[in-house]
């Protein structure tokens, strides 16, 4: 009873360390792919690219191990409790549930009956007791188990639903394999037969059975030295008698880190054969003929420790939760294909109907990012209404279409022309009419034209359709360096280009004018230049500094 309170603290304590020790395990990432062997290869790139829903089995470790523990036989002749026996093995998951174990074990055990006999005539390990019937003996054997086995394992325990890990694994077992054996006989002493004088005289009894085995451990020495009885139809191998076995048994394992656990593990073995014990008769009367009913068996309580081996590899398949990956991609994606959000645009804008604060704008309307129609120039008329996108201010208020009057008195107009050719150095002449342009800004070092630059250029293209004769400047400043040359030549570029391409007006109406002084360098002017002579394409100063964008 004691021996049975320590074992239940021993358990108790593992539990309570491995329960600990658990909260600390982390899964693996089902992503990374040198965890998967190359056969499983193809499955694990369908999964990875989102196409096929469940991801490859990872390459799990092996478990190998050795344990130790008390063998006993159940036969004819009473066992003894304390014999040792040893074992190692090797394990391999095939999945979460079920795994195969190759298991060695060797065990040694004994037995002693307390009653005498009398019939053991045909038992030819008592051959030297001339006087069956009526000279008495006592049963006893020595024997040694070896046994190889293949065990499919079983266990359900580390597939969870409300927690991730466990640090204890309870597992169940079966299977199949061989056995030898080698029993020996203590009946003689030396080269005589025992009397068993000591034993007999107390009257053995399951009450003084104590007594009566201790009277026999005085009288007989240890030297086994007997063949206990063989079947000849059985088969030998390495000259002991050959049996297949069959196994089964549980156990349960407790986590100490990711490598290491120890087992506590009870399995029971049944070989055909009834001679582990060295006895096979009953006590028959004078013939002896009848043998016993039930074959030997033997059983192993072990406590074990077990590692875990194997490079590039998740732990054993056992210790793992299948349920784990599932809950934290739920929890927290990092795989799942997540489809884009929907949000509800009714004008279809590109804002929001959250954000839109003009949810009914007409459809191919230009707006600002609060979903508001823009209104270039500031008239009043948003632009996808306004035909004079550019209305100078002096030229306002517009009328419906967003086209202003501007009040230019026809007597000021020569006036007006020749102070702009006095500022623009090109002594007294006459202007062809086409009014202010405006300036072109650009940010930082780009040389992108802006939706509102586009806007600007598109009034200037219209301005130039309705004065044909005229020819405008296309001024830009920058001379201190050569990056800053070759940006303003950048910049003036991209302007005509854009006036060119986008908006039709030839390029001989152009006066190219990079890289001049007095200006700022973020900014390209536009002016009339009728009557004047310049060029209307210039190579790029410095083409190995040329930006794109």
């Amino acid at each position: 009873m004691a021996s049975k309170k320590y074992l239940f603290l021993i358990v108790l304590l593992c539990m309570t360390v491995s329960g600990a020790l658990a909260q600390t395990i982390s899964s693996y990432d089902m992503r990374d792919s040198s965890l998967i062997p190359s056969k499983r290869l193809p499955q694990h790139n369908e999964f990875q690219n989102n196409a096929y829903p469940f991801p490859a089995m990872p390459r799990n470790q092996w478990e190998v191990g050795i344990k130790a523990g008390l063998f006993n036989v159940s036969g004819d002749v009473r066992s003894k409790l304390f014999t040792p026996g040893v074992g190692i093995h090797a394990r391999k998951a095939l999945g979460y549930v079920f795994s195969l174990r190759g298991e060695l074990d060797m065990g040694w055990a004994k037995g002693l009956n307390f009653s005498p006999a009398t019939d053991y005539r045909r038992n030819s390990a008592w051959a030297a007791y001339t006087a069956p019937g009526t000279q008495r003996v006592f049963y006893n054997y020595k024997t040694s188990v070896t046994e190889l086995t293949l065990q499919g394992v079983v266990t359900l325990n580390n597939i969870r639903f409300h927690r991730s890990k466990t640090g204890f694994n309870i597992y169940a077992f079966g299977g199949l394999g061989g056995m030898i054996y080698n029993t020996k006989i203590n009946a003689l002493n030396g080269s005589t037969p025992y009397t068993f004088a000591s034993a007999l005289a107390i009257q053995p009894t399951y009450k003084n059975r104590k007594d009566v085995r201790k009277a026999l451990k005085n009288e007989l020495d240890d030297s086994y030295e007997t063949d206990g009885e063989r079947d000849k139809s059985q088969p030998e191998l390495f000259d002991k008698p050959f049996r297949p076995v069959f196994v089964v048994g549980a156990g349960v394992q407790f986590k100490v880190s990711n490598k290491w656990n120890i087992a506590i593990e009870d399995k029971f073995s049944a070989p055909k054969t009834d001679l582990l014990d060295g006895q096979q008769w009953q006590e028959n009367g004078p013939t002896q003929t009848a043998m016993t009913r039930d074959f030997d068996t033997y059983n192993f309580f072990s406590l074990g420790a077990n590692f875990n081996l194997g490079g590039k590899a998740v732990e054993p398949l056992w210790w793992i939760n299948p349920l784990d990956y599932a809950y934290n991609e739920i929890n927290a994606p990092k795989h799942m294909k997540l489809p884009k959000p929907v949000l509800d645009d009714a004008d279809g804008d590109g804002i929001t109907d959250q954000f839109d604060q003009e949810p009914n704008t007409p459809a191919g309307a230009p707006v600002d990012s609060h979903g508001v129609s823009r209104d270039t120039d500031g008239d009043g008329v948003p632009d996808f209404r306004d035909k004079e996108l550019i209305t100078p201010t002096q030229c306002q208020p517009v009328d419906a279409d967003g086209v202003g009057k501007c009040p230019d008195p026809a007597c000021c107009q020569e006036l007006r022309s020749t102070i702009d050719s006095l500022r623009n150095g090109r002594g007294l002449g006459t202007g062809c009419g086409i009014g202010d342009l405006p300036s072109i800004t650009f940010t930082g070092r780009s040389v992108t034209l802006s939706r509102d630059a586009q806007a600007l250029l598109a009034s200037v293209a219209q301005k130039m359709r309705n004065s044909a004769a005229c020819r405008v400047a296309v001024i830009g400043y920058g001379e201190s360096s050569k990056s800053a040359q070759q940006l303003s030549w950048d910049r003036v570029n991209a302007v005509i280009n854009y006036l060119v391409d986008k908006e039709g007006i030839s390029a001989d109406r152009f006066i190219w004018r990079s890289g001049q002084t007095g200006g700022e360098e973020t900014t390209v002017d536009l002016r009339d230049a009728t009557g004047e002579e310049g060029p209307n394409t210039v190579p790029a100063p410095h083409p190995n500094l040329r930006r794109r964008g």
